[in-house]
């Protein structure tokens, strides 16, 4: 597409995490060359029907969209679709727009139900977890996990 706008007014450094199992939390900052009245608007797209503005913006002192803050986000395998637009009354904004997979973007929470139980002779220790929470792994065995072991 033409990217029709100001140059250097579309925003930068763009990035997406999810955490918690269902909340992402996606930031930006404003285009560097961008009118100070300039105002951003994020949306974001899993499949053809499923279009949505972000409803809950973080703002910057200056009262202007710099991240937005998604609940009851499911990850599927498919890309989906960012587009940050923005409006000024002085100048066209350039977009910005990026195809991002979902899981790729997921911090896992700890393992669950850690325990570790420990005898003084020779056997040493047992520790058992519970895999953690995740919105799309479906195999348990697909995680790996390093133990390290602080006090001896």
């Amino acid at each position: 597409p033409v990217l029709a706008g100001m140059n250097g007014s579309a925003i930068e450094n763009f990035t997406c995490v999810i955490y918690n199992i269902f909340l992402m939390n996606c930031t930006w900052q404003a285009g560097r060359d961008a009118p100070a009245d300039t105002q951003y608007f994020l949306y974001w797209q899993k499949s053809i029907e499923d279009n949505q503005e972000c409803e809950l913006y973080i703002k910057d002192e200056n009262r202007r969209n710099v991240g937005c803050i998604f609940q009851n986000v499911s990850i599927g395998h498919e890309k989906a679709y960012f587009l940050v637009n923005g409006s000024s009354k002085d100048s066209l904004i350039q977009f910005y727009d990026e195809y991002i997979d979902l899981y790729e973007i997921e911090i896992l929470t700890a393992p669950l139900n850690v325990t570790a139980s420990c005898t003084r002779d020779s056997a040493g220790c047992i520790i058992t977890w519970h895999p953690p929470l995740t919105s799309h792994v479906e195999n348990a065995n697909c995680f790996q996990y390093e133990i390290s072991i602080q006090n001896k």
